[in-house]
Parts: C-alpha cells; structure tokens; sequence
C-alpha cells in the first residue's frame, strides 16, 4: 500500500486510497453505458449482428467485447503514464457516423477503421510535434462549437428514431403511442431527466438499467440463460485488424477523417482542461503540466482500438463525476479501467438490454452534447450563418459528414462575399478543397 502511495503522490495531491478507489467506481459508474451504446451505434438497433459490404459478420457481441477491452487497456495506459484521473472510451459522434454508413452498405467495417486510425496517426504526430496551438487557432470558435451541437442534434434524432417516439419514416411525425416501447421510452427519458436535475450520480446508467429491469415483466426483452459467458474469438477476429486505408484518399474519406480527428481533438482539449480545472491542476496561468501526456495517450488510443475494432476513442468527460467524489490521480483512472476490462465477461447481461433503454439515453447525450450552442455568437451574422447551416443540414439530411462540410464551406463564403476573407485562416482556404470536392463527388 506505501508503495501505490508514493508511486500516485497521495501525499502532495490531498488524497489516500479510499478516495481514489470510490472515485474510479464513480467514473465508471457514470461512463459504462458506453458499453451498451457503443454496439448499437455499430451495428444498429434491433438486431444481434450485421454483415458489412465486403461480407464481414460483425456481431454486437465483438463490440462490446472490444470496447470493455480498449478502453480498460487505455485507461489503465493513461492511470500509469500520465498519472491522471482520466478515463477514456469510444467517443458518442463519429461511431454513430460510422455504424449509419455501415449499416446501409455504404461502407465496410475496414474502411472504417482505416479512417479512424490515420485520424489517430495524425493526432498523435500532431501530439509528438506539439502543434496543438496551431489547430486551435486555425479553426474559429463558432465552428468548433458547432460541431458539436450537429453531432449532438444528429444523436439525439437517432434516438427519438430507434425508441419510436418520433417516426421519421415518412417525413417528421410522432411515433405510435399505443405501443408499450414507445411509452417506455418516454418514462426512461423522463427518469433520466429526474435523476439528473437531483445531481444523481449514474443518472444514465440507473436509467438504462431501470427500463430494462421494467421490460422483462412486458415480454420487450427477456433475461439471458446465463449472465457470465467467456468471450467468443470467433466473433471478435473479425474486428481486430481488420481495417483498409485505401478509401481515405477519396472526398468522402477525408471529410470522415476530418470529423474523427477534430471531434476527438477538441472533446479532448476541453475535457482534459475542464477536468483539471475540478481537480485543480492547472498552474496560475489556467495551463495542464504535461498535458501532451494525456493528449498522447488518447491519440494512441484510437489508433490501438482501430486495430482492434473500436471507433474513436476519446477521453471521457464523465471523469469529471470521479474527481468531484475525490480523485487526483491515476489511480482512479486504474480502477476504471481494472472494471472495464471485467465487463468483458457480462456481454449476455448487456446484450439484453432493450432499444427503448437506449433510445432514452441517446436523446439524452444529445442533449448534452449541443450545451455548447449557446458559445455560438449570434450577434455577427457571418460567424452564425456557418454553424447554422451546419446543423441545419447535418440533422434534416441525417448526414455528419454533409452538415459540417457545407457549413465550413458556408462560413468561408460568408466571410469572403462580405470583404472579411482576412478574418478566415489560410489553412481554412485549404481545407475547403477536399470539402468542396465531396459534394462534387461523394
């Protein structure tokens, strides 16, 4: 135990063991309904398994055993290399992104994962070389900010979708309110919004766990033979190594990549810093010591889970709930990850859970996702007029990738029509190339 002490500088950062362990409880706590999204997102809601365009069998179940996998290893990277109390997964955005074009042969499962890892190469060259400054400042504020707010509106269409509160199958209608799954729904994202407003810790998780607890006496879902089961290798190889890089040349390709690597670049700046600033690790000058430690190993971590399966794995701001219960160091992160990893062993149990459990939940995460809406300045039509047409056309069209091309082409047109092409970085003029070219092409 004085050797876990000194190797985690309790001493010098207030904390001891106790505090730390209930802290990385709290984490997980509050970040394992990753562990039921994360396969939805994949490979859809409804169904067990899907087969991908180049004929692939990608089961629910590898998913989910990938992701408790990754993101415990990861984890566990950040507990002893960086020492800090962060915890990472599979971020919420680009793996719906993928999962959408998956799921309509659009595109392979390798494909995918060839995306995600040249976007994880690019983060981590860019982590080595220290240029973090130089994206930052490259791409204004507004646009930042709506990125966000578009994957979150994108999010949260999925889940009126898949819950059956909205049906979308022929234009914008509400779903059927006759049916015990819809009204399930509903109670589900009432709950969560209930347990949130009284600062429950786990709020989305309880939510989850409590809809499908209520479905099995309604005949939506039932529970398995068997809650333990060791996972099946002959599922998961299927996922691990299997990417192809040869479509990241191509319009859509680099749009997609544009989407991984600066979703999962700027939720982990402000994560990283947000956090900190909890745990009160920022120097006088509002700077993380080290913070290239945390960055690197998040930018490891989704070229690791792309090889192994995994979309874009980002640092989870959910750690937040851990260092408000008391953790400063790694060894929160350890313990989360430890639980991680032991979750690999319970896919039966999350497997059973119903859509109308997770249809809640995603409304939910959108709903968190677009808090960053209101940063947008409104008061100067051609910073305001990108972001809107942004999320405009990244939700009504369904379609990430189309939302945030047009709306940084529109942000650049704005300002150039209206004699402000100097308030536009150069390499904005740049990156309009390939967005450009998608719509002529994709």
């Amino acid at each position: 135990m004085k050797k876990v002490a000194e190797f985690f500088k309790f001493r010098e950062r207030g904390t001891s063991f106790d505090v730390e362990v209930i802290a990385g409880l709290t984490t997980f706590m509050t970040m394992a309904y990753v562990l039921v999204l994360q396969p939805n997102a994949i490979v859809g809601f409804g169904v067990p398994e899907l087969v991908d365009a180049s004929g692939v069998l990608i089961t629910k179940e590898a998913i989910l055993v990938t992701t408790a996998l990754i993101s415990g290893i990861i984890t566990l990277l950040m507990a002893f290399y960086a020492d800090m109390p962060f915890a990472l997964s599979c971020g919420m955005g680009s793996n719906f992104i993928f999962g959408g074009l998956l799921q309509s042969g659009s595109m392979t499962f390798g494909q995918a994962m060839g995306i995600t890892l040249i976007s994880g190469i690019v983060f981590v060259a860019l982590s080595v070389l220290g240029i973090r400054d130089l994206i930052v400042r490259m791409i204004p504020k507004n646009i930042k900010v709506s990125i966000g707010s578009c994957i979150g509106f994108f999010i949260a269409y999925l889940g009126l979708k898949n819950s059956g509160i909205c049906d979308f199958s022929a234009g914008l209608a509400m779903g059927d309110f006759t049916q015990p799954t819809v009204l399930v729904s509903i109670f589900g994202l009432l709950l969560i919004a209930a347990l949130t407003a009284y600062k429950v810790k786990g709020a989305m998780l309880i939510g989850i766990l409590v809809i499908t607890v209520v479905c099995i006496p309604l005949g939506i879902t039932q529970v398995p033979s068997s809650l333990l089961s060791v996972p099946s290798f002959d599922t998961v190889k299927n996922v691990i190594g299997n990417f192809d890089v040869t479509t990241i040349w191509t319009a859509e390709g680099i749009i997609l990549m544009f989407v991984a690597f600066f979703g999962d670049f700027f939720s982990t700046l402000g994560t990283v810093l947000g956090v900190a600033g909890k745990a009160k690790m920022l120097d006088e000058e509002g700077n993380l010591p080290n913070i290239q430690k945390p960055f690197l190993v998040d930018a490891i971590g989704t070229c690791v889970g792309a090889l192994c399966g995994c979309t874009t794995v980002t640092t989870y701001v959910e750690s937040s709930s851990g260092v408000e219960a008391g953790g400063r160091t790694g060894l929160t992160a350890a313990v989360t990850g430890i639980l991680f990893i032991v979750m690999m062993f319970f896919a039966p149990l999350i497997l059973m859970i119903p859509d109308c459990a997770t249809g809640p939940a995603l409304v939910f995460v959108g709903f968190l996702m677009i808090s960053g809406f209101k940063d947008i300045d409104f008061d100067d039509f051609t910073e305001s007029f990108g972001p809107f047409v942004m999320i405009m056309f990244g939700t009504f069209m369904a379609n990430i990738a189309a939302g945030i091309a047009s709306g940084i082409l529109a942000y650049v047109f704005i300002k150039v029509v209206t004699g402000k092409f100097k308030d536009v970085h150069p390499g904005m003029y740049i990156l309009a190339i390939p967005l450009l070219m998608y719509f002529i092409y994709a």
